[in-house]
């Protein structure tokens, strides 16, 4: 035998040594694996929130009482409103703690601090926008009143951390840090936010500024319209605008229930959310019928406010008690108050107004470094901004500010200009929120409305007495010169703010003789208003359709209500699937597939329901009719899919189908493309372009998978071994942007609420997913089932209702 030639025996051997370091490879793994998920479980049970027995919390003046219901809903007991808002601080951390300390890291510009320069474009936009400087200045002139009640409210937040810093939620402990203390000035900070979020760009001056120099006025003006024939402003004769069957026909899945890998690597999906540079399509709904229209002879008022998708949800639900103070609903998370909800004699709901509070500026700026003023020439203020860095050197930047605002030339790729941002916010702004919570009826609600700044928001109203009523709320700028639609020459006065529209001249109304009041952030402006609020209303659909159900005769009930809410037909879309049907009826030359999309939309009845594929067509047909039209015009989109450039895709606007209806049925001559002869052609070449793209069987193209929501923790959920556990992930939907259930990928409706004015505890609510932000919370997603499929949960608000659907009870008493 050869010296290096293995006997059997040897090489059976080496084969057992090998699959024994594979086991013993394996069985590690399995160790190492079940060692890390042991790790995570622990430290998150460690952080679950104390909601029975007794807790001893320093800063209280007396013993305050905490009752959870069977979604973790707590309502608050508490002799006085320091207390009160003490405990809210308290409670909300003990649920929201780390969401609460990314908001406000989000929102002031510190996020690179926690997750390194991943965060530092979306840092660098807050610091030059000026959140965190704003929000310490609107600290400093807080009225005694909003300092006592905020201050009250940190001081709770800091019991809690205080208390709590060996058992912090886990994300800090991934993250490897700990929070700081809580202040005034981050409650300011991430109201601020939410308003930035709710307020229109002036980005999109600039583009329209572009457009109108490649196109001039006419094209310029059919593309921006701002008006259509489907508007419901709120204080004219209600009407029924468009086409679209008039009964409603709920969802058969509507009913009601009573209660019962590295850091930057890991959270980029998460920061792409903030610094999005076009920001996801956002509305709301409200509306509010009187008596006359529903079965207990009451009002019924409904809200559901659409926002980006996140989780936990944005908002926390809590009842809050001390003496006549008694309200329930949602609250923001960092801040006290109920924002929308109910007491024991009114309810509200809010929808986006989006009025135009963002005026662009063009500065004229000198060698020197100064800028042009009606004065002359005057040096600009500097405001530095210092970014800490997650293991990297600080990042100074430099704010210049002038008369109008900071210098914003910076946020828009590109823009050579120094343009200057004015905003509302800069100005100051009042918190109405604790006057609207204690408000008694109409005169009282109205009056606290005056106090409501920004964001300018559509207030619906009914109280136990039968009322209904509308306020539009908002300081919004009245001007010399213009609309706030382009930039404008800031060396002269000629386009400066003059004042604000008079609380009293917005549009308001009380007790309409229709008895329907309904907004979703639609035109609000009624015919020949003398004044501008906005120059970019959201698409009509929505407001329309729902009118046209308030409006069919029927007697509405609370599951009438939720069945509204999860209505998912779209005019908009049954309007285009008519016009291609009949233009490939009529078509000489369509292939049999386009001829085959059009049999499927033939067929079609507008629900943009997930397990049929009409919705898909229509809606890749109306997205390829849109580039038709505007490429010819606007140039085609970059080859690198970017949106650098001016090309077709540069159009963002949100009253844009209200311009593709309008062409579709004026069929003006100047936007016929090129090259087609009739619009009929546009409409069948959009269709094959469509059918090119889909698969071989049009009808398994369902408009589920294309219209997929995603929703998952941001830092958990990129945890392959709790992933499973943190989020529902991907799942099928139906509805879209343009139905009342709004429903896009990852934004829809944040909550669902709906007041009954015959019998408040008969009132209803959910939010997304739960109340917790710990995953191993029962109500970290015990409400997404609701959310998902159409049902919905009783509200509790009496003290019998409260005690009959108590689950948990904690008495926190003076340390």
């Amino acid at each position: 035998m050869k010296a290096d030639t293995l006997s059997p025996l040897a090489s059976s051997r080496s084969r057992f040594s090998l699959r024994r370091i594979a086991g013993i490879s394996l069985l590690t793994l399995f160790f190492l694996f079940g060692a890390i998920l042991l790790w995570f479980y622990s430290i998150a049970r460690l952080a679950l929130p104390e909601i029975d027995g007794t807790v001893a919390v320093a800063g209280l003046s007396a013993p305050v009482r905490v009752t959870r219901d069977g979604h973790g809903v707590p309502t608050i007991d508490a002799n006085t409103l320091d207390d009160l808002f003490f405990a809210q601080g308290y409670v909300t951390a003990q649920d929201r703690l780390f969401q609460m300390d990314l908001m406000r890291r989000a929102a002031e510009g510190d996020l690179a601090e926690i997750v390194g320069d991943v965060a530092l474009k979306h840092d660098r936009q807050q610091r030059i926008l000026g959140i965190r400087a704003t929000a310490e200045k609107g600290a400093l002139n807080a009225t005694p009143e909003d300092r006592q009640r905020f201050e009250a409210y940190a001081r709770g937040v800091n019991a809690f951390i205080q208390s709590h810093r060996d058992r912090l939620p886990l994300e800090f402990r991934i993250l490897g840090y700990s929070p700081r203390q809580w202040t005034l000035q981050d409650s300011l900070a991430i109201a601020y936010q939410m308003i930035e979020t709710l307020s229109i760009s002036p980005k999109a001056a600039l583009t329209r500024e572009k457009i109108l120099a490649k196109l001039g006025p006419e094209l310029t003006a059919d593309l921006y319209v701002n008006t259509s024939s489907r508007d419901h402003p709120p204080t004219m004769t209600t009407s029924s605008g468009g086409g679209g069957p008039a009964e409603h026909e709920a969802p058969t899945t509507v009913s009601m229930v009573a209660s019962s890998t590295s850091i930057p690597d890991l959270l980029q999906p998460f920061l792409e959310d903030f610094m999005r540079d076009q920001p996801a399509p956002m509305g709301s709904n409200n509306w509010v019928v009187s008596g006359t229209h529903t079965t207990t002879g009451k009002p019924l008022l409904s809200n559901d406010m659409h926002l980006g998708h996140q989780i936990p949800n944005l908002w926390y639900e809590a009842h809050l008690h001390s003496g006549d103070f008694d309200v329930v609903g949602v609250t923001l998370p960092g801040n006290p108050y109920v924002l929308v909800g109910h007491n024991r004699r009114i309810a509200w709901g809010c929808t986006n107004v989006g009025p135009t509070v963002e005026d662009a500026y063009i500065e004229t700026f000198n060698e020197q470094g100064q800028y042009l003023t009606p004065a002359g020439w005057k040096s600009p203020e500097v405001r530095r901004e210092v970014i800490h860095v997650k293991h990297k050197p600080d990042v100074i930047v430099d704010v210049q500010l002038t008369r109008h605002g900071p210098i914003v030339s910076d946020l828009s790729p590109g823009e050579t200009r120094k343009i200057a941002l004015r905003w509302t916010l800069y100005d100051g702004i009042g918190n109405p929120f604790f006057h609207v919570d204690s408000a008694q009826d109409w005169r009282q609600f109205h009056k606290a409305l005056s106090e409501f700044d920004a964001p300018g928001q559509n207030l619906v109203y009914a109280d136990v007495d039968g009322n209904i009523g509308y306020q539009t709320t908002g300081k919004v700028p009245i001007r010399a010169n213009g609309d706030g639609s382009l930039p404008v020459d800031g060396s002269n006065d000629a386009h400066e703010w003059t004042g604000y529209i008079p609380f009293d001249k917005l549009p308001s109304v009380l007790n309409p003789t229709s008895g329907l009041i309904a907004t979703a952030n639609g035109r609000i402006s009624p015919d020949k208003y003398p004044y501008s609020i906005s120059v970019e209303w959201e698409a009509p659909w929505r407001t329309d359709r729902i009118y046209r159900v308030l409006a069919s005769g029927r007697k509405f009930s609370l599951a009438d209500m939720l069945g509204l809410e999860m209505d998912i037909y779209s005019e908009l879309d049954q309007f285009v699937a008519d016009k291609l049907v009949f233009a490939a009826d009529h078509a000489k030359n369509a292939s049999a597939r386009a001829h085959k999309a059009a049999d499927i939309l033939r067929d079609w009845n507008g629900q943009m329901n997930g397990n049929l594929a009409a919705p898909t067509i229509v809606s890749d047909a109306r997205a390829e009719l849109m580039r038709l039209l505007l490429d010819p015009k606007l140039g085609p989109a970059p080859a690198d899919g970017s949106d650098s450039g001016m090309s077709w895709k540069s159009y963002h606007w949100m009253m844009e189908t209200a311009w593709l209806e309008n062409v579709l049925s004026q069929r003006p001559q100047r936007w016929l493309p090129p090259g087609m002869t009739s619009f009929d052609d546009v409409l069948v070449a959009s269709l094959e372009e469509t059918v090119k793209k889909a698969p071989e069987d049009l009808n398994s193209w369902k408009w589920g998978a294309e219209n997929s929501l995603t929703i998952q923790n941001p830092i958990l959920g990129r945890i392959p071994v709790l992933r499973r556990w943190t989020g529902p992930g991907e799942q099928l939907q139906s509805g879209s942007v343009y139905t009342v259930k709004a429903a896009g990928r990852d934004y829809g409706p944040s909550e669902r609420f709906t007041a009954d004015l015959s019998d408040l505890d008969a009132s209803t609510l959910n939010v997304v997913t739960g109340n917790a932000g710990n995953f191993l919370s029962p109500h970290y997603m015990d409400q997404w089932q609701a959310w998902y499929t159409g049902y919905t949960f009783v509200l509790p608000f009496s003290r019998s209702a409260v005690e009959k659907a108590a689950a948990h009870r904690l008495m926190m008493r003076p340390k």
